[in-house]
């Protein structure tokens, strides 16, 4: 059962539900509250709301309140609420929640705007703030810092704004969001941007955003901006700028550029420089009034730097001045009428289309008007070097050698174009000069891949020793033949002849190609396939040793390159007649006198029937001196079994004489060999007898030997021991003195330790003893002062004036005053007894103190009345005392023993004699 007593704590309260009317009311802490029965608590015990200082929070459903404050209720008592309304509150006194209320947002820390920040309100309600200024729901303003924003009810934070920090060099790009007054108090429309270029913080207005933060482009002597408007506008220097124009911003205009909003960047222009030898051609250049000159040219000169307008362009970029040389020139020609200088120095007029020649050595740069065709350098030919030279007006080609030549400007070089066969040719000929044409088959064919010669030069070529090259010139329609060794230089329609020469086993045509003939002598080879008159066919291989005659008239060269392949046609015309001759014989006959038919066959027999010697051939002048026969092999297979069976029994006959004559010199060396070897193992057993022997000997000399040795090592080590014991005597005995010693020093060094230690520590007692009685001293001597102090001069001088000199009495304690020599003296006197062990002990002492002049013989003879005076107190006159052997006694001798001391400081002197013995 629910306990009827509620205990409620300070700040805390409850919600009672009265049953009866259905009507919650609210109880507050401290409090103890005892239920009814027709009531009902709600939910226990609950902390009040507490807002701090800076804090706040939002109510939903707040109560009604009347002017005063108080809540307001209805009829039946229930408190009055404010539906679907808000409550912001602020630092208060805790406070509880009535029935219905809902603590929409809890306590919260109060909004503290920053600096250069803002935020951003909007007017949820119409409303009147406490300053009188009339919102509409919807408006829109900035709560700027620094402060605290106080939240209310009627309006809400739509974002908070931070300012834009402008540095140096920057600007802001705002645009409006609607009409509004920017900060500077320009009227600005909806979507309208501008640029804030002030340095430091700007805080953007309520209709305000930022839409970049523009950085400036920094501008040097070398770097200029290139900018174009995107609509019409006027500039910063009151310039109006059209849709689309474009200009440029360099340095002497502004240092940093911001583009305004209406000016778009197209591209930053790098300094354009020139060198004292360099020049550039500008085209479409921009005139005095700003606009491009379209279809124009400008030529500017080094040293100079400047920049590109928008639009200008450069032909083929930054050009070097043409520096020319004594063997160069400048082929010129004029793009339109313009007056130039000769180089006679008189004025010419040159037209367009005229071309001319600027001969070096200067330095030249081409007007606008005038274009450089060709930079031309004189050639430097050597005797056997020469280039094609054409006149542009005649089309006339020449060839021109031997000299340093530069064109004229009426000429040009001439390409002479050669077969693909020959640029071969030459090819192989520049790359081996010693093997070519010598023989060795050429794979070189017109659709061969060949190195490029320059074919301006001239073609020259070099002739061999011993060959002849044909030169036909198209233009004249005559030839010419030239010996080696020469150098064939061709001129503009000449052509060398090629030769297709027939090669290989057997003779193949057209297999080489070649331009010189050989003369010879030289050797060709070839197979001629024959058939005897018996029907066997045999294939010869014959090689043909051949030279060319040479006529004497130059006229008649030309017959040497009469027949083309004048091999193919000689090897051809020697087969022919060799088949004919052997085609009379049998195999026999032609085997047994092969060569003589073959000879016969191809020199043939003169008019006494003797063999010639060469066969000559009238139309070329070949001439053929010898035939060889390199083999001879049948082409019929029953032939070639005939001949091959034939051969290997001639063989065999022979193998079979050949072994046994080599059978018989092998058992011949045999004999030799085996009486040789008898003789040599005699020979061998002899030494082998000898050496032996010799063993023999040189074992019992070793013996011998041996014995000794053995006999004096031992005798040696015996003596190497006994030296060794004694040397190791000696050391052990020096080891051992060297020990003693180091020990008898180190016993030393520690005596020595200890008596310096021993001296410190009674030096140290010492001093400490002075010091200590130099302690005790002062003290004495400060305490008679302060006596003499107290007492003052009058009272001593009273005590001066008392009476006679007083006698030392055994009454004890006793004072007075003693003057004696103009010295005023206080005396004191004590005496004391106690029991020490079963022994009596006393003490007494005399304490004299004074004040005047006390020298030396002054305090000698205190110091002796002191003893004086104690000397009767304690033994009657006539004790020791009264000399000076007082200080120092002992129990045996019955002497006292004691201390006195004296001491005299700015006039005031002071003296005590204590005295202890044991009786």
């Amino acid at each position: 059962m629910e306990d009827p007593v509620i205990r409620i704590p300070p700040y805390h309260y409850v919600h009672v539900l009265d049953l009866n009317s259905n009507v919650t009311r609210v109880e507050v802490g401290p409090h103890t509250y005892i239920r009814q029965d027709h009531e009902r608590v709600v939910f226990a015990p609950k902390r009040m709301v507490m807002v701090p200082p800076r804090h706040y929070c939002v109510v939903l459903n707040p109560v009604a309140r009347s002017p005063t404050g108080a809540v307001l209720v209805d009829g039946a008592g229930q408190v009055r609420l404010r539906h679907a309304d808000l409550d912001v509150r602020l630092a208060q006194e805790p406070f509880p929640l009535y029935p219905g209320e809902e603590l929409q947002q809890g306590v919260t820390p109060l909004q503290v705007v920053l600096a250069d920040t803002a935020l951003r309100l909007r007017a949820l309600l119409d409303f009147e703030d406490e300053d009188s200024n009339k919102f509409v729901a919807g408006d829109e303003w900035l709560f700027e810092g620094p402060g605290t924003y106080i939240p209310r009810k009627e309006v809400e934070v739509v974002e908070t704004l931070q300012a834009t920090v402008i540095g140096h060099n920057q600007a802001i790009r705002l645009r409006a969001r609607k009409e509004c007054l920017d900060r500077q108090g320009i009227r600005r429309v909806t979507g309208e941007e501008w640029l804030v270029k002030r340095v430091g913080a700007y805080l953007p207005g309520v209709y305000e955003e930022v839409v970049d933060v523009v950085d400036a482009y920094v501008l040097t002597d070398k770097k200029a901006l290139h900018l174009r408007a995107i609509r019409t506008f006027e500039d910063a220097q009151g310039r109006v700028r059209r849709t689309g124009e474009e200009w440029l911003v360099t340095q002497q205009q502004s240092e940093a550029y911001v583009p305004e909003v209406f000016e778009e960047v197209v591209a930053e222009v790098q300094v354009t420089t020139l060198g004292p030898r360099q020049y550039c051609v500008v085209l479409d250049p921009v005139g005095p009034n700003g606009q491009p000159q379209l279809g124009q040219q400008r030529v500017i000169k080094g040293e100079r730097s400047f920049f590109l307008q928008p639009g200008e362009r450069l032909q083929d970029g930054i050009q070097d001045v043409f520096v020319l040389s004594e063997d160069e020139g400048l082929l010129l020609q004029a793009l339109q009428t313009i007056k130039d200088t000769s180089e006679e120095g008189t004025e010419v007029t040159r037209r367009a289309g005229d071309r001319w020649l600027a001969r070096g050595p200067l330095e030249y740069v081409p007007p606008a008007e005038v274009a450089v065709l060709e930079r031309r350098q004189a050639v430097a030919l050597a005797d056997n070097e020469g280039i094609y030279v054409r006149d542009i007006r005649t089309g006339k080609v020449r060839v021109v050698t031997g000299q340093t030549y530069m064109l004229t400007e009426s000429e040009e070089l001439w390409e002479k174009e050669l077969p693909p066969g020959v640029e071969a040719l030459l090819a192989e000929a520049r790359g081996d000069r010693t093997g070519l044409d010598a023989g060795i088959p050429s794979d070189s064919s017109p659709d061969a891949e060949v190195q490029h010669r320059d074919r301006t030069r001239a073609v020259t070529y070099q002739v061999p020793h011993n060959a002849a090259v044909q030169v036909y010139d198209y233009r004249e329609r005559r030839a010419r033949v030239v010996l080696g060794p020469e150098l064939v230089v061709l001129g503009p329609g000449e052509q060398l002849t090629v030769l297709s020469l027939s090669a290989g086993r057997p003779k193949r045509p057209h297999a080489r190609r070649s331009l010189c003939l050989r003369l010879g002598p030289d050797f060709c080879a070839d197979i001629v396939t024959i058939e005897t008159a018996d029907h066997a066919r045999l294939q010869l291989q014959l090689a043909y040793n051949w030279h060319f005659e040479v006529p004497e008239e130059p006229k008649d060269l030309g017959r040497l390159f009469s027949v083309p392949d004048f091999v193919g046609d000689a090897c051809k015309a020697l087969a022919s007649r060799v088949r004919g001759a052997v085609a009379a014989v049998t195999f026999d006959d032609f085997h047994k006198n092969s060569n003589r038919l073959i000879c016969s066959a191809v020199f043939g027999f003169d008019e006494s029937g003797r063999l010639r010697e060469q066969l000559r051939f009238a139309p070329n002048g070949l001439v053929v001196t010898s035939v060889d026969i390199q083999s001879v092999e049948p082409v019929d297979q029953r032939t070639r079994d005939a001949l091959q069976r034939s051969v290997q029994l001639a063989i065999e006959i022979a193998t079979n004489s050949q072994e046994a004559a080599a059978r018989h010199e092998a058992e011949r060396l045999a004999q030799e060999a085996r009486g040789r070897l008898e003789r040599q193992r005699l020979l061998d057993q002899a030494e082998a007898e000898r050496a032996r022997r010799e063993l023999l000997e040189l074992e019992a000399l070793s013996a011998a030997v041996e014995s000794a040795g053995v006999a004096r090592a031992e005798a040696q080590a015996r003596a190497e021991a006994a030296r060794i014991e004694g040397e190791a005597a000696i050391l052990q005995a020096k080891l051992k003195a060297e020990a003693i010693a180091i020990e008898t020093e180190a016993e030393l060094k520690r005596l020595e330790r200890v008596q310096a230690q021993e001296v410190q520590a009674q030096r140290a007692r010492a001093e400490v003893e002075a010091a200590r009685a130099q302690a005790l001293a002062d003290v004495e001597a400060s305490r008679v002062r302060e006596v003499a102090n107290a007492l003052g001069p009058d009272t001593i001088r009273d005590i001066a004036r008392a009476g006679p000199e007083l006698q030392v009495s055994r009454v004890w304690p006793k004072r007075g005053v003693w003057p004696k020599r103009g010295v005023a003296i206080l005396w004191e006197a004590w005496h004391q007894v106690w029991p020490l062990g079963g022994v009596e002990a006393a003490e007494a002492g005399l304490w004299l103190g004074g004040v005047g002049s006390l020298g030396v013989g002054g305090a000698l003879w205190l110091l002796s009345l002191l003893g004086q005076a104690v000397g009767r107190a304690l033994h009657g006159v006539g004790s020791p005392w009264g000399r000076s052997e007082w200080g120092s006694g002992s129990r045996r001798t019955g002497l006292p023993g004691g201390s006195a001391c004296l001491d005299s400081s700015e006039g005031v002197w002071s003296a005590r004699v204590v005295v202890r013995w044991e009786g």
